[in-house]
Formats: structure tokens, sequence, C-alpha cells
């Protein structure tokens, strides 16, 4: 019989892994709790309709790439379940069925697996990690920049500042919106023949759509297609204005990006993301916007928002190797009698904050070669001559140093040596 493996598109977090991933995410709760978002979950499965009414039928992620599945059993009649493929929906949904409205501005961040069927490549797995943030209930530009800044600070303590640009641009008011969605049609309706499938399917129902096609023949097409500057009201551009300002009295950099878009109706003004050319195809490791409309889609009420989720994976495959675990002290009884005194004197050094290990069995020798596997700072030594002077033998196994040491002393003394 062949050996099991994980699912194609998933892996494993192994001890080095993980660590690389908690150190991102451990970063990221750090930074994200000083600009004040509070950490939520919501269920990694919902209902279906949530995600279709957020992400739009004709998007790739409702078309090609859902988990979704019938619950079967017992709720074989109920609605139809599918595992979230990003955060967003989930946390606007719990803004609706949890009464928050009277809570706003609402800041929260959230983080923890999410799921999509996609050609798995580097950087992008089938299930996946993100941490996002949402600030819910501000319509000022100022959340745009506070929002902006905190990913940007999340990045500067995982040491990635030289490693990303910050990628802006405004996709404005509903009425500009709707003025340059007349455009897009008018232009990709005189090209439809040269149009790829997928976008003359999202012609009709979401041109937008078409901008973020990676077809190359769509893609020189949208080469030529107009900007959307062009078609910015006034209040809009005044919007955007502030935003800029903001980060640019922060000193946050950003590069203009008039083709970078969201494609669903609810998202409005102010688009980024901080893109990096050290992953290959996989250039984004933190995208966000403002989406105004979002909530009011979901049926609550009209409620503004903006936010951002980044790819856990991909920013742990930037950052260097995070610090180093604790070395920890192993307690190594020589002989049975020993045995419960090394148990004790194990728990003690725990409670005391020491990480500590306790050598099961094997012979001295290979109890002390197993301490060298693990990185151990020390080894106390735990013998009948050690138990009749209720002391242990403290090895240094740095130095190879060794002294006798009370039982009484043992924190205080380890601390020293650490």
């Amino acid at each position: 019989m062949s050996s099991l493996q994980p699912v194609r598109g998933t892996h494993d977090l192994l001890p080095d892994a993980m660590r690389r991933h908690r150190a991102v995410v451990d970063s990221a709760r750090d930074v994200a709790a000083r600009y004040g978002f509070q950490e939520m979950a919501t269920p990694i499965f919902e209902f279906t309709e949530v995600f279709k009414r957020t992400l739009g039928d004709t998007s790739d992620i409702v078309t090609k790439e859902m988990y979704t599945f019938a619950p079967g059993g017992r709720d074989q009649e109920s609605e139809s379940i599918t595992l979230r493929p990003e955060n967003t929906a989930g946390v606007a949904r719990a803004f609706i069925s949890g009464g928050l409205a009277q809570q706003v501005p609402l800041k929260a961040f959230y983080a923890g697996p999410m799921f999509r069927r996609e050609r798995p490549q580097k950087g992008r797995q089938r299930q996946f990690h993100q941490f996002g943030v949402e600030l819910i209930g501000v319509p000022q530009p100022q959340a745009d920049v506070e929002v902006i800044a905190c990913g940007a600070q999340i990045l500067e303590a995982l040491g990635l500042q030289d490693a990303v640009v910050l990628e802006l641009n405004t996709l404005g008011d509903p009425e500009s919106r709707t003025a340059y969605r007349d455009a897009l049609v008018a232009y990709f309706s005189d090209h439809r023949d040269s149009l790829s499938e997928d976008s003359r399917e999202r012609l009709a129902r979401n041109p937008l759509r078409i901008l973020d096609s990676k077809d190359e023949g769509d893609r020189r097409l949208v080469a030529d297609a107009p900007l959307f500057e062009r078609y910015l009201n006034q209040d809009s551009q005044d919007f955007f204005a502030a935003v800029r300002a903001g980060l640019d009295s922060l000193g946050i950099a950003y590069r203009l990006n008039p083709r970078l878009v969201r494609g669903l109706d609810y998202y409005c003004h102010t688009a980024f993301e901080f893109t990096t050319d050290r992953l290959g195809a996989q250039s984004a490791v933190m995208a966000g916007g403002r989406y105004d409309g979002l909530i009011k889609t979901m049926g609550g009420p009209q409620t503004p928002g903006v936010g951002w989720a980044a790819g856990v994976e991909r920013l742990a495959m930037l950052t260097g190797e995070p610090a180093a675990a604790p070395r920890p002290i192993v307690v190594v009884p020589v002989g049975e009698a020993a045995a419960e005194t090394a148990l004790k004197v194990t728990q003690n050094l725990r409670h005391a904050g020491f990480v500590a290990e306790l050598g099961y069995s094997g012979n001295l020798k290979k109890r002390l070669q197993r301490a060298d596997k693990m990185n151990a700072r020390a080894a106390l030594l735990l013998g009948e001559e050690e138990l009749v002077a209720e002391s242990a033998t403290l090895r240094d196994l740095d130095s190879g140093e060794q002294e006798l040491v009370k039982l009484t002393s043992l924190t205080e003394r380890l601390s020293r040596l650490a």
C-alpha cells in the first residue's frame, strides 16, 4: 500500500515551519492591537449564500474555487455550506447577525485558514492562512489611512519594508464607478470578438473584472482601456487626495497603479496592495480596500468599511529566521531511584518559567546525546549521590563544565546560566 500523503494543495506546518508561521501572526497581532483592533474569529464554514452575495456569481472564486457541500445526515435538507475562501464576508455577516451596528466603529482582526480549490503553486495552497483587519463604521478617509498604516507597520515589524511596494488606486464613489463602467462596456464591446470567453461573460455582468484577466489577449486590450481617473467626480477626487495626504504625512511611500481595481459593486474609493517581486507570479502579500456597500448587500444597514487581508504563508516565505526557541534544560535521572525526584524537579522548573525536558530512557550517554540534539543549554543529572545530598549535578552543555547544586538553589543558578 502506498504511504499516506497530505491532500494536494495542503501542507503540514511542522515545528520549523510553524515557528515562521507563528512569528508572522504574533507580530501582526501585536501591531494590530496597538492600533486598537481586537481579535475575533468566525466559523470556517458559512452558508454558501454569504459568499455568493459578497463575491458575486461571476467571480472565479464562486464559479470555480469554493469548497461547497450539503451537510448530509440529519442536516441534509439544510442549505449548502461553504468552507470560507476569505474572511471579510464572515466578519460582515457576524456584524449583522451579532447586532453590532450600535458598536461602531468596530475594529477587528482575525487569523486563520481559508480554502480555495485552485491550482497549487508557490505561495498559493488550497488551504492557506490569512491575517486581516477590518474597520467598520467610519466613512472618513482617515480610516483608509489607518488600516494601510497598520499593514505597513506589520510589514516593517517583519523586516519587509524594503521587500514590498504599496500600490494605490481609487475606485471613486458609486456615481463615478457607474460612469467608468459605461466607458468600459463601450470600449470592450468594440473589441468583443478579441476577448476571452470568460471576459465576454464578464462584459455583460461585471466589466471591471476584465481588468483582472490573466488571459494574454485580454491583457493587451486592457493596456489601452480607459483609465478610472478620467471619470472621477469632485467628491471622489477629494477623498483620494485626503488618503494620499494622510499617507504622505505618515511617511508611507506608495506607487499609483491606475489598473488596480476591485470588481464588485460594493467596493469604492481606496484600493491598495502591498506587492513584492521576490515570490514570482504571486506578487501580492497584502491587499484591501474600502467596501462601503458590502454590509447593505448582505441585508444589513448601510455601513461603511475598509480593511485588508495578508497571506501568512507568503509573508513567512519572505521573512528571515524567527528568533530561536528557548533552549531547554534536560533533567536526567540515573537509576530508578531518581525517577520520581527527576519528575518533580522537571515540573518545578517549568513552574519557574524554564523550558524543561525529562530524559525518559536509555543509558546516560544516550540521554545526553538526545539533549545535544534538542540543543539543550544544560543537563541536570540525578543519581544516588545527588539524592543523598539533595542536589543535582549541573552540566553546562556549551562548556562541558559541571558542578553540584542544591535542589533548593536550582532556579537561581539556572537563571544565571541563561
